[in-house]
């Protein structure tokens, strides 16, 4: 090749840029280079399992060591001077100054030595990035330089476009004429973003475009006449995706704007039409401290139309066209001990969130939680101070339904244990409890609003050993109550008081041996167990009910001597349970594979106190007869659970409740789970429950019938790009489905696609019957370009949530 000729100059300007976006309805990028000029390599046999591109962008080493300083290095074939002080390198030229390196076979350097003039084909390389153009100009007393028919890559990006010229500004900003972004890969023209006139600032990480448009295989889908975007991770001011949806009446367009307040402020304004409701106001702010964060969101509507136009229909809103709602949430620390809560939640009305919905197609939240709360833990002590309530979004809201507020509720616990194994617990409570009740319209024992002090102390001994365990304990739960009736006539008494023991006594014992199944060699454990609890009936007549309900019978059940949740109850018991549970534990690891268990009480006593408090009343088995049959049955029913991990990717439980008197079963519930390493998913469930099995629903939740639902769900993986996820919940009774669900997600490499088609049944507030049930449906589509952003709202919690095990493929940067 010759001899090269190679120097050091004090200056060469570099030359960078990363993440470029936007572009004209005008604007004519050049056409982009194949993918062995950008620095592309294909994976071939390399190619790890989770890549969704073809290839990667890697970048060669320098061809030139780093000079010194700032100064600059340089080869070139030949070198020739003018007469008037100009050097002209051509050949192979190479250039280097820190990380940039230029590479041209033609370079011209004026007398001044203040600009440098480079022919191409060129090649500009600078931390990362790979710039190609036919020509040019670069200062050396400077940072600025511009290039002519440019070709650019950022390989951590993974971005590349093309401009018909791009100029580095003396500022450091970047500005490209009719130029071209896309994160898809050489040879894909899937989509792309053009702009006239683009400037983009590094150093804050932000661009803007004039006459920018996007589009999907060249041909033009969205037009913004000037747009504001991020270059990197760092947020950004701007406008964000619509968020469309089509109605068989309606259309509903939202645009979110983002407004990044500062570092650790930002809030998003969205501006939401809908065809037959009108314009709906909503935003979310957030900010986060060192010890401190929080966010407040909602929404408003001054006329609702359609609200307006269903004024005449009975059912319709009483409350008005305006429609909004409000959610504040906090929560901080004080010190590493003390933590505190904050939450208010509003609505305008109960069908508020029905009508314009929160999530992806669903129109339910039942209730708007308010709090504020103080914790501290201490090495014993245990203290916490709260305010708390709801509003519950149910319409019309029945007073005997509106909910009690905690205005407070003080809770101290603490435990002391000693070694030779006794222990002593204790636990108190004082709650004022309120409502905003109309007295008059409610059951007189409803009509109370007042104070409850409950204690409850607690004295034991626990021995634990290989062979099992032994724990005598007695608790005894003190309660007492000032109430207050309002303005309603009453013989009542305001003041109350309540000494109850709850005694228990609880054995087991463990029998281990060797087991070898299959070749594999197994610990296998039988473990019978005793309980014994005695909880002697009080008089409660003249209790309220603020936050207490019947607990349901169940495994756990078995084993507690407590049959109400709450402190208003306090449920008489004479009880003796056994069981019998064996677990099977692969030896070497320890890990359980096979838990069987099964269980039964047998009642020494009637149980006389339900949620009447009446110690001398049953009741009356013609009216409540599946309530009499609980408090005089002289066993419970017989209980069955297994949770078998069949191999390392399936799993089931199963737990089945048999009365073994009436010989019929009253619940059953079996699920069965397949989760591949791959991750496959399939769920299967089945329920039944014998109607007014669970004592514990409100009178509208409790369904009368027999229910049998079926539960299916799956999430495959078809490939590393595609994934499949579909439910069916089918209530066999009624003999219809309670939700479908069925939908795909693509992960390419520049873009992603979630398309799901949605059908469930509302039960508008009243699970108890099925007549006034409704049934909505939806398609929901979300677009993302990787890189840019996306068009429709996420999904990925709700899929999570619906399909058990499944973990939804983040769609983000590429």
């Amino acid at each position: 090749m010759g001899k090269r000729h190679s120097w050091t100059w004090t200056a060469l300007a570099g030359l960078t840029c990363t993440g470029l976006v936007s572009a004209p309805l005008v604007a004519a990028p050049p056409a982009p280079l194949p993918a062995g000029q950008l620095d592309w390599q294909p994976w071939g046999d390399t190619r790890p399992a989770d890549a969704l591109c073809r290839g990667r962008y890697v970048m060669p080493d320098y061809r030139l060591p780093p000079p010194p300083g700032d100064k600059v290095a340089s080869e070139s074939d030949s070198a020739d001077y003018g007469e008037e002080g100009e050097t002209l390198l051509s050949g192979e030229v190479l250039l280097r100054r820190g990380n940039a390196q230029l590479e041209a076979p033609r370079v011209r350097v004026p007398r001044s030595r203040e600009t440098a003039y480079a022919k191409g084909p060129l090649a500009l390389r600078d931390s990362g990035l790979l710039v190609r153009g036919e020509a040019a100009e670069l200062s050396l007393t400077s940072d600025a330089a511009s290039i002519d028919t440019a070709h650019y890559v950022a390989h951590e990006q993974r971005l590349r476009g093309d401009a018909v010229r791009l100029a580095r500004l003396e500022d450091g900003r970047y500005r490209l004429t009719e130029a071209s972004f896309t994160t898809c890969e050489p040879g894909s023209d899937l989509w792309r973003l053009v702009g006239h006139d683009i400037l983009l600032d590094r150093e804050r990480g932000v661009g803007t475009a004039t006459h920018a448009r996007l589009e999907m295989g060249k041909v033009p889908v969205f037009y913004w006449p000037w747009v504001r975007f991020p270059l990197d991770e760092r947020r950004q001011t701007g406008f964000l995706w619509p968020t469309i949806g089509l109605a068989t009446d309606s259309l509903d367009y939202a645009q979110p704007l983002y407004w990044n307040i500062a570092p650790n402020h930002d809030a998003t304004l969205m501006p939401r039409w809908i065809s037959d409701r009108g314009l709906l106001l909503g935003g979310e702010y957030r900010y986060l401290f060192e010890q401190d964060a929080g966010q407040i969101e909602g929404a408003y509507i001054a006329d609702d139309r359609k609200a307006r136009d269903e004024a005449s229909d009975a059912s319709a809103l009483a409350n008005g066209d305006a429609r909004w709602y409000l959610d504040y949430r906090h929560a901080g620390r004080f010190d590493a001990r003390t933590r505190y809560r904050l939450r208010y939640g509003a609505a305008s009305d109960g069908r508020y969130f029905d009508d314009f919905g929160r999530g992806f197609g669903e129109g339910i939240t039942g209730s708007m939680p308010r709090l504020a709360q103080l914790d501290h833990r201490g090495d014993v002590w245990q203290l916490q101070a709260r305010a708390q309530g709801y509003q519950k979004l149910d319409d019309p809201l029945l007073e005997r339904d509106k909910p009690f507020y905690r205005l407070p509720s003080l809770t101290a616990k603490a435990r002391w244990s000693q070694e030779s194994g006794f222990y002593q617990q204790w636990r108190s409570n004082a709650t004022h409890f309120w409502r905003d009740v109309d007295e008059t319209t409610v059951p007189i024992r409803e009509a109370a609003n007042g104070t409850r002090l409950h204690l409850s102390p607690v004295a034991g001994w626990r021995l634990d050993g290989s062979w099992g365990h032994l724990e005598p304990r007695l608790e005894w739960l003190a309660t007492a109550y000032q109430l207050d009736y309002g303005g309603r006539d009453t013989e009542r008494d305001e003041g109350l008081t309540r000494s109850v023991p709850v005694a228990t006594l609880d054995g087991g014992l463990v029998f281990e041996r060797e087991l070898h199944l299959g070749g594999r060699g197994y610990r296998q454990t039988l473990e019978p167990r005793l309980n014994y609890a005695y909880v002697p009936a009080r008089d409660q007549t003249d209790f309220p009910d603020f936050d207490t309900a019947e607990r349901a019978f169940s495994w756990n059940q078995l084993w507690s001597p407590y049959r109400f949740s709450g402190s208003d109850r306090v449920g008489d018991l004479h009880r003796v349970s056994l069981g019998l549970e064996s677990r099977l534990l692969a030896d070497a690891s320890g890990r359980e594979q096979l838990s069987a268990g099964m269980g039964q009480a047998y009642y020494l006593e009637d149980r006389t106190i339900d949620m009447a408090g009446d110690p001398d009343t049953l009741p009356d088995p013609e009216t409540r007869e599946m309530d009499y049959y609980r408090a005089t049955r002289e066993r419970s029913p017989l209980v069955t659970r297994v949770d078998w991990q069949l191999t390392d990717h399936w799993r089931s439980r199963w737990q089945w409740l048999y009365d073994d008197h009436r010989e019929q079963t009253e619940s059953t519930s079996l699920a069965l789970q397949y989760r591949a390493d791959a991750g496959h998913v399939l769920n299967f469930g089945y329920r039944w429950q014998l109607e007014g099995f669970d004592p514990s629903q409100e009178d509208e939740d409790v369904v009368n019938y027999h229910r049998e639902e079926v539960d299916l769900s799956f999430a495959w993986k078809a490939s590393r790009r595609l994934d499949l996820i579909g439910r069916l919940l089918y209530d066999n009774t009624n003999d219809r489905a309670l939700e479908q669900l069925a939908g795909v997600q693509w992960n390419d490499c520049c873009y992603g696609l979630q398309l799901v088609w949605r059908e469930w049944i509302d039960d508008n507030d009243t699970a108890n019957t099925i007549e006034d049930d409704l049934t909505d449906r939806g398609v929901f589509l979300r677009f993302v370009f990787k890189g840019l952003g996306g068009v429709g709202g996420e999904a990925d919690s709700y899929f999570e949530e619906a399909i058990p095990g499944y973990r939804a493929t983040a769609l983000g940067r590429p």
